[in-house]
């Protein structure tokens, strides 16, 4: 009996402690079926807070959006993972790059398989964000009162673009070194801050080691970031704005549009009531 009851209070201090524990993540403790739990459920879960509190069913469907945003996101996790292992390797050296670089295709283990999921993820992401975009355009998704958000997903394509050219670079073979100069020349033509603009791309006047330095911070620290607040101020203005648009949105008047209209019938009224006043 004493050992029935030893084992009975070690499990259930066992359960207490996994119950505690899940409820320091999760903070609700059970699926609520009320609407109240639902968005406190919502509110107090970093996962489950990405997205709204209520989404609208065709939303849901597969073919309104085709996951466009979700694999970008995903290609670019996957990106991060390969691009940390493949810094363990690569030299940002143009004495040293290109042969690290054949090390990674031939002599180290899985740097073959590793250096074409970067490639491969990095171009499929170019041509996932740019039918993403043109999803949303086709979708009237860029529509008030998701105009900012739009702004943020055009920033993002340059920055993925910015990326994939960046990257082009690092090998530091015939491809990337003229590639690199077609660039700069082209950066050159921008007005007003087309020479300043060659100049940081190239670090003086030619292509080398200067150069290629700048492409190699560009791409594994500046733009990286970048790419990651712009990310989280994009998926953050998807949840204000209340999820995914729906097509009966836009048949309605805006606030500031509700509170002009207002503000213009208070004012014709008070009109109305002065002329009524001087004319007894």
């Amino acid at each position: 009996m004493k050992k029935d009851k030893e084992k009975m209070t070690m499990k259930s201090k066992m359960t207490g402690f996994i119950n505690t524990v899940f409820r320091s993540i999760f903070r609700y403790g059970k699926v609520p079926k009320d609407a109240e739990g639902q968005s406190y459920a919502v509110f107090n879960n970093l996962f489950l807070h990405i997205h709204s509190v209520k989404v609208r069913k065709h939303s849901i469907k597969s073919t309104y959006t085709f996951g466009l945003g979700i694999i970008a996101a995903i290609l670019f996790f996957i990106l991060i993972f390969t691009g940390v292992m493949l810094m363990f390797y690569y030299v940002p050296s143009t004495k040293d790059a290109y042969a690290r670089i054949l090390d990674l295709r031939s002599s180290v283990e899985f740097g073959f398989l590793m250096r074409n999921m970067h490639k491969w993820a990095a171009e499929a992401m170019v041509v996932v964000v740019v039918l993403h975009m043109a999803r949303v355009f086709f979708t009237g998704a860029y529509k008030p009162p998701r105009e900012f958000n739009w702004v943020i997903g055009v920033l993002l394509l340059v920055v993925t673009i910015a990326l994939s050219y960046t990257g082009y670079i690092l090998p530091w073979d015939q491809l990337a070194y003229w590639g690199g100069i077609i660039g700069a020349q082209i950066a050159a033509y921008v007005p007003v801050i087309g020479p300043g603009l060659q100049e940081f791309m190239l670090g003086g006047q030619t292509m080398g080691q200067e150069a290629l330095i700048r492409f190699y911070v560009l791409h594994v620290a500046i733009l990286p970031g970048i790419l990651t607040i712009l990310l989280a101020v994009h998926i953050w203005r998807i949840r204000k704005d209340g999820g995914l648009s729906h097509p009966s949105e836009n048949e309605y008047p805006e606030p500031a549009a509700k509170h002009e209209q207002q503000s213009e019938s208070a004012a014709q009224a008070a009109q109305n009531q002065v002329a009524e006043g001087e004319d007894k």
